[in-house]
Formats: structure tokens, sequence, C-alpha cells
């Protein structure tokens, strides 16, 4: 196809958009995306300002509300924007905040010392993305006030509009999200409590409110005066800690402050998490670099000093001294350096160090005072190093000779015939006679099968070494060919689409479960590349005339049944499991590339996976039922 000539281009055609035109025209920019989480973005802006303001010691009460409508409201009880003019801008400052990008007080280091949002364009991009805004300061005895509509346009200037005692302070942002921005302005109580309450975590002593006037008034306040310690505390709450303490460690250099609150549990996964100034940084960096670094050498320095590990013995990696650690690291830096956009990892050079020695010094002065907690995270350690050591051996019995070799002595794979890894998928399947069927039904150009033999070992209970020792799974690992652990490389995926096909009922929800509790802890990086499927086989097979047609849900048979003649007498077939779905039926549905329902499996937040995989899969019986209890009238097609 031959490329368009375009004929005018002159200076005309070149555009440019003023003030907030540019968020407007381009939102994904700024906030990220236009879905669900970019609306709830919007929130997170205004209430970064509020702690920025307890940041800088001047704010102790947060409230944000969600009114009728998906109205929000922010309070804070800060020092209340400044309201005077701003010179070089010949507005009010306040004018200025909502709607001049890149205006803020983070940027010279006199207002504020340390803050979440540093490009000072979050409150007017907020305004640019509602159909009406209005905030009120309250300031010097007097309640200011301005209006902002159709994206951020004034309706008139600042302006006093009442009197307030002079040691009332703060500011109230209300704003009403613009639906021709956003895919949705539904906002969900789940995301706000989640966050918030994070907030609050890492903030000790703030208090934040959460109202939600909508249909069922909700309230929930977060006030944690131990403040990270009480963070460690929730997420080890259905687990059984090595010793009673949080151990925590606080320290300042150079104006960065950093936090650390740990405690060992008897589980075999680690749960790391990291801040910086408020932002969880997923990715890491240098703040959570320093400390993982201290942990290691302290524990190793620890054990040699005391005899518990010889002279001869091999140095405790890092990796075991993360076995069944809950962990929360904060920093406080007041020009933090993110790498990239997104700001998910922390790139400060300096923090590294910062990081170690403040980690090092409290952490050994713990075990110094505490010996008993010592000596049970330096065992803990010790038997972590034992299992690495042995699932290393086992971990040769799961190579692939290369990455593409259609090695065909695999367990009972079926491997496809393609090499290249982006067209091939492999479908994990429940027994031979299902997999039998499949492999029948296939493109065996990029199609493979791999039958399972039963329920695969729940790895939640079971160490790297354990696991190895699964013939199952050790099938699962070699056909992948990505290998575990420590060799694991994301990029010898031998298939990129991963499809758990088991049927629909209890034994195959179970399977499915156990697949995706192994992809979770030893494949993450899979399931967060999108490489992993639940196949969606069709319940129902209906038969009329010469016409076929298969349909997924009680619901769409009745639709189906209601489009046809008053007295057509269709033959309904359920499918109770894949093995009664002869090959015809398979290569028509779930295996067709076009015709076939697949459900991908994301992470959205690992924090809440893996407190979900650890409450529902893991030893303590009580946080199951506490689930099933809550979700049992959400329950369908029991096999009762």
């Amino acid at each position: 196809m031959e490329n368009e000539k375009v004929e005018h281009y002159s200076d005309s055609d070149i555009q440019v958009l003023e003030g907030l035109e540019a968020v407007r025209k381009r939102p994904g920019m700024y906030i990220g995306n236009t879905n669900e989480a970019g609306l709830h973005h919007l929130v997170w802006e205004i209430v970064d300002n509020a702690v920025d303001e307890a940041l800088a010691g001047y704010c102790d009460d947060i409230e944000v509300e969600i009114g009728k409508g998906n109205v929000i409201t922010v309070k804070d009880d800060g020092r209340g924007m400044p309201t005077g003019m701003n010179s070089k801008t010949g507005l009010s400052t306040i004018e200025t905040i909502f709607t001049v990008l890149h205006a803020g007080g983070k940027f010279g280091g006199g207002g504020y010392k340390v803050s979440g949002g540093l490009h000072g364009v979050g409150a007017s991009v907020v305004n640019a993305l509602s159909d009406w805004l209005e905030v009120r300061v309250y300031r010097d005895g007097n309640v200011y006030f301005m209006r902002f509509e159709n994206g951020g346009h004034p309706v008139e200037p600042l302006k006093i509009v009442d009197k307030c005692s002079e040691d009332r302070t703060g500011t109230t942002v209300t704003f009403h999200a613009d639906p021709t921005c956003f895919d949705t302005t539904v906002y969900n109580w789940d995301i706000l409590h989640k966050r918030l309450q994070e907030m609050a975590f890492l903030n000790k002593g703030i208090r934040i409110t959460l109202i939600d006037h909508r249909e069922d008034e909700k309230k929930e306040i977060f006030h944690y005066n131990g403040g990270i310690i009480e963070y460690v505390n929730m997420l080890n709450k259905n687990k059984e800690p090595l010793f009673d303490d949080v151990i925590y460690v606080e320290g300042r250099e150079d104006d960065v402050l950093i936090e650390v609150a740990l405690q060992y549990n008897d589980s075999y996964n680690s749960q790391i998490y990291s801040f910086t100034n408020n932002i969880h940084t997923t990715e890491g960096g240098t703040h959570e670099d320093g400390v993982k670094q201290a942990l290691s050498r302290v524990i190793n320095n620890y054990a040699k000093s005391n005899k518990i590990l010889k002279d001869n013995d091999d140095s405790i990696t890092g990796e075991d001294t993360r076995e069944g650690l809950v962990m929360i690291v904060s920093c406080k830096h007041p020009n933090p350096q993110f790498e990239g956009q997104t700001k998910t990892k922390l790139g400060n050079s300096e923090v590294r160090k910062i990081a170690s020695d403040i980690f090092s010094n409290g952490f050994e002065r713990f075990l110094m005072e505490n010996p008993d907690a010592a000596r049970a995270i330096v065992d803990k350690c010790m038997t972590a190093s034992r299992a690495r050591l042995a699932a290393k051996k086992a971990r040769e019995l799961t190579r692939r000779k290369t990455a593409l070799d259609g090695f065909n002595t695999i367990g009972k794979l079926s491997d496809c015939t393609s090499k290249d890894a982006s067209i091939s998928e492999i479908f994990l399947v429940e027994g031979d006679s299902a997999g039998g069927s499949a492999k029948d039904a296939r493109i065996p150009k990029t199609q493979a099968i791999l039958p399972l033999r039963g329920k695969i070992l729940n790895v939640e209970k079971a160490r790297l070494d354990r696991a190895l020792a699964n013939e199952e799974i050790r099938t699962i690992i070699t056909a992948f060919g990505t290998g575990i652990g420590d060799d694991f490389d994301l990029s010898k995926l031998r298939y990129h689409k991963i499809i758990i096909m088991t049927d629909a009922d209890v034994d195959g929800d179970h399977i499915r479960i156990l697949l995706l509790t192994l992809f979770y802890r030893f494949f993450r990086p899979i399931v967060e590349a999108g490489h992993v499927y639940a196949a969606q086989p069709p319940l129902y097979k209906v038969v009329y005339g010469k016409t076929i047609k298969y349909v997924q849900t009680d619901e769409e048979l009745a639709e189906y049944r209601a489009s046809l003649p008053p007295n057509a007498k269709p033959i309904v077939n359920r499918f109770k499991g894949l093995g009664e779905m002869d090959a015809i039926d398979l290569r028509n549905t779930t295996m067709h590339i076009e015709n076939r329902v697949l459900k991908r499996i994301t992470v959205e937040d690992t924090m809440a996976a893996d407190q979900v995989f650890s409450d529902l899969m893991g030893d303590d019986v009580s946080p199951r039922k506490t689930f099933i209890e809550e979700n049992a009238r959400f329950a369908e097609n029991l096999d009762i």
C-alpha cells in the first residue's frame, strides 16, 4: 500500500496546547490511563498534597469522602494553601496551583522537606480532568473559595466567603471526574481503603478517615501510632512468627530518613515491600538493596562470630535470609530520583549506603540483645540454605537441553513442532482422558498438550527442594524451559501462552488453584508478563436441526432457547468434564484460536495476591474458614 502524501503542511498546522488543554488531550501522559486506575489516581494526587502537609509537620487529620454521584471531597487540617498573589503568574496562588502545570511548593525546598508529589502537576491535572472542582482554604481567620468548571476554567477569582477562628487552618478540595475523560467514574471502596490504610501505616500518628455516602453508609478510620510495625503485624496476622516482637530500625542521615520493620514467620515465602515518600516502589531500588545487603551481612557475621556457622561452611546467601521474612522498608528523601515515569524504582545511589548503615546498626543491636530470636533467625536461614543446595541438585533434572529442542521425553508432553515461542502454546489438562481428546483436537504445529496426573503439590506449604521432588512439578518446569529459582530466565520460555484447561467442577477448580499457586510462587514473572490463561470450556452443546451451538453459561442457554421457535425441541448436552468432550467439540471450542474463550491471569496487586495465597493455601485453617463463611453466598455450580 502506497503512503498517502500530505500536500498541506504550513505554519498554521503547528498547534500549541495551552494550559490544561494538553492534559485533556493526552490524559494518559499525566495519570497513566483513563480506566479505573486513572480515576483513582485523581484521589491520590489530592491526598498526597494533604500527606505532604503531614510530613512537613502541620497536618494530623485527613478525611476522604465519596459523596452521592461519586463526588470526592478531601479535607485536611494543614496550613491551608497560600492565598496571596503569585508574582510570576499574576494570578492568586490558588488559581496558579490549580491551573498552571508544574506549579507547586515542592521545587525549591522551602515549603516541604519531603514530598511524594514532585512534578507540580497533581492539583492542576485533577482540575483539568474534572467537570467541576471547588477548593476551600481556611487560613488567617478567613474562608477562601474558588470554583472551576469545564476542565479547569475559573468561574470567578478567589474570594473570601466566610470567617473562621484564627486557629482553624486547612484545605478542602471537592471535585467530580469528567465522564468524557474516563471509562468509569465510579470509585471502588476496596481500592481507596487499601491505599489510605497504607498511607496511614507509612506515616505513624496521622489519622485518615474514609467515608462512603453512596448507598450503604460506610466509614473507616486508619490511625497507627506504631506505623510500619503495625503494618508488619497485619501482614503476619495469619502466620506463626518465630519471635514475638517486630524488629524496628529507624535512622536519619543527610536528611534521608530510613525506617525498617521486619519479622520472620514459619512459612517459605517472603513479603518485602518498599516505599519512598509514601510511593510504593514495586521494583525496589537502592533503599531496598541497601537493607537486603545489610540483612545478609549481619546474619552471616552473627552466625560466624557465635560459632553457629563454621569457618569452612558456605555463607548464608541473600535468598536464604529472606525465607519467611515479612519486611517493610520506608525511605523519606528530600530529592528522590526515580527510574522511569512510573516511580516504581528508587535510583539515588547514596541511599544504598545510608540504608545499609542505618539498618546494620539497628539490626546488630537487636541480635545481640535478643539471643533467642537471633538463634531462631539463624536456624531458619541455615535450614533454607540446606534446602537451597538440595534444590540446586534437583534443578539439574528439570533442564531442557536447549530452550527449543522439542525434547519429547518430558513426562507425557505432546510437544508442538514450532520452534517459535511467540506462536506456541501449551495446554495443561486434567488426566489422560482429556489429554487424549486434546491431543487429537490440537493444531500440532503450535499447540502442545501436557496431561497432569491428579492434583499437584501445594507449594504454599513446601520449600523449593520438596517441590522439585514432585514429578508433576518437575515435568512442568522442564516443559516451560525457563528454569526455576536462581536459574530462572523468562527469555527461554518455550510457550507464550500457558493455558490451564480443567473441568468446570470442584476438582477442576482445585487443580487450577494449585497450578496458579505454583506459578505465582515459582514463576511469577510468567504471570506478570501475561503468559498464563485459564480456558473457559463451554458448559452446553445445543443441537437444533443441523445447527450446533456451544454456550458457556445457563444464562446463555436460556437466551438461545428463547431465540428458537416456540415448539422447538433442541437436544441439550451438558459437559461434566473435558473428558466427555470429543476431539471435534474441543477443536471447535476450547482449542479453536478464534472461537475459544480464554481468561488471562493477571496480578494487579502483588501485596493482595501474597495475602490471598497465604490465607487460602497456607497451613492455618482459620483464614480459609473466614473466607468461606464470607463468600459462600457467591458460590455457583457446586457438585452437591
